[in-house]
């Protein structure tokens, strides 16, 4: 999950981890590359954990 937040805070600069959607969020981690994880795995725990670890990896 680490890695993920440190891709999403490199590759979204520009946004407020706390202003996206889950659904946004859902598919941003989805298209990251080298991410192949079922999407059935998926749910709005794991996505706030990650909001969270991106949140972190801002400040």
């Amino acid at each position: 999950m680490h890695d993920i937040a440190i891709e999403l805070a490199d590759s979204k600069t520009d946004v407020d981890p706390m202003s996206v959607r889950f659904t946004d969020l859902q598919e941003w981690v989805m298209a990251l590359d080298g991410f192949d994880d079922d999407l059935e795995h998926c749910n709005e725990k794991i996505l706030e954990a990650i909001q969270m670890a991106w949140l972190d990896e801002r400040d």
